[in-house]
C-alpha cells in the first residue's frame, strides 16, 4: 500500500484524544487551554486527514476509566490515543487503567518509542510507560505528556494507523 492508499483511507477515521493531566484540567476549568501535547496530536492527526475530539481530564482513575470506557464502547472512534500519566509517580495511573481494557498488548509501540526518545533524552526514557494494545476493535495508544514525546509518538502513529487499524478488523 502506498501513502495515497493511506491518505484515502484515513479520511473515514476518527480519533478520541484524551489528555491526562491534573494541571491542564484545572486551567481549562480557568478559561486557558493549555494542552499543548494534545493540540500536537490533533494537528497530526489531521495533517493525515483523520479527525478528532479532544477532551482533558484529571488523573484520576475513576475519571480516566469514565473517559476510556466511553471511548472504547460508545463512540464511532476507530482508536483512541491519551497523553499524560505514563511515567512512575504515584499520581500516573493511566497506563494502570488502560491495562484493564486492553484485549491485546502491542509491546512493540512502547519500545519503539522509548528507543526513538533516548536518541533525545537519554536514559531518562526508560521512565515512560508509553503503551499501546486493541481494545473491543480500537487501537489504543498512551502517549506521555511532554510534547516532544509526543511529536516522537504521533510520527509513528498518524501516517500508519490506516494500515494498523486494517490488520485489527
Amino acid at each position: 500500500m502506498d501513502r495515497n492508499d493511506n491518505e484515502e483511507s484515513s479520511k473515514y477515521l476518527h480519533v478520541e484524544v484524551i489528555t491526562i493531566s491534573d494541571s491542564k484540567k484545572a486551567a481549562m476549568g480557568e478559561g486557558r487551554d493549555e494542552d499543548k501535547s494534545g493540540k500536537i496530536i490533533q494537528k497530526k492527526l489531521e495533517d493525515a486527514e483523520i479527525s478528532s475530539n479532544r477532551v482533558i481530564i484529571s488523573d484520576d482513575k475513576a475519571e480516566i476509566s469514565k473517559e476510556l470506557d466511553k471511548k472504547i464502547y460508545n463512540s464511532e472512534a476507530n482508536a483512541v490515543i491519551t497523553t499524560g500519566g505514563t511515567g512512575i509517580a504515584s499520581r500516573d495511573k493511566t497506563v494502570d487503567v488502560v491495562s484493564e481494557f486492553l484485549d491485546k498488548r502491542i509491546s512493540g509501540f512502547g519500545e519503539l518509542l522509548r528507543w526513538r526518545s533516548s536518541e533525545e533524552v537519554g536514559g531518562a526514557a526508560v521512565l515512560t510507560r508509553a503503551t499501546a494494545g486493541i481494545a473491543n476493535q480500537k487501537l489504543v495508544f498512551c502517549l506521555p505528556g511532554s510534547p516532544n514525546s509526543v511529536k516522537t509518538g504521533m510520527d509513528l502513529i498518524a501516517y500508519d494507523l490506516p494500515e494498523i487499524l486494517k490488520d485489527i478488523q
